[in-house]
């Protein structure tokens, strides 16, 4: 740096030189008396970058009734019992033991539990939750969705609680 090195001439340009001609001298007096300027000496300045923002999470997925999702859908405030769930998604009466063993280990019977590490939402967790047409926290709308999908991946909701009972998810 050609201001620190003492090789450079006295008489030589630099920037330090420039600047210290347009330099401004103060006198500092305090209580009459004249306080000596403070000895200049050689310094260098570290400029710390600015952090790169964290980006900011956004949601792809529309609220309302076009589709479930755990991310913008409205949760299930209704009441109602889960027959009553059962019977409104067409749930044969000969199937609710099926379906409240698996539905009880799933979720509870809360309508709003969401798995927080795969995205599986509602009573049957479905997974994606968006594979629920209408809302996948609605009750009647998962149920649904859940008796298509134990139909045809175990031939119905016997088949899906015996799988169940062997593997501790369906």
């Amino acid at each position: 740096m050609a201001v620190a090195d003492p090789s450079v001439a006295a008489d030589a340009v630099t920037a330090y030189s420039l600047a210290e001609q347009e330099g401004q001298n103060l006198t500092v007096t305090v209580a009459g008396e004249d306080v000596a300027p403070a000895a200049r000496g050689t310094f260098e300045v570290y400029i710390k970058p600015k952090p790169k923002p964290k980006p900011v999470a956004t949601s792809t997925e529309k609220s309302g009734s076009s589709g479930g999702g755990s991310v913008g859908t409205p949760k299930y405030t209704g009441g109602g019992s889960k027959e009553e769930w059962m019977t409104a998604a067409g749930i044969a009466k000969s199937d609710w033991p099926y379906v409240d063993y698996i539905v009880s280990k799933e979720s509870g019977w809360n309508p709003n539990a969401t798995n927080k590490s795969s995205g599986a939402c509602g009573l049957v967790q479905a997974l994606p939750c968006s594979k629920v047409p209408g809302n996948g926290y609605n009750p009647v709308d998962n149920l649904r969705w859940g008796s298509g999908y134990a139909a045809g991946r175990y031939g119905g909701w016997a088949g899906a609680y015996a799988f169940w009972t062997r593997n501790h998810w369906w």
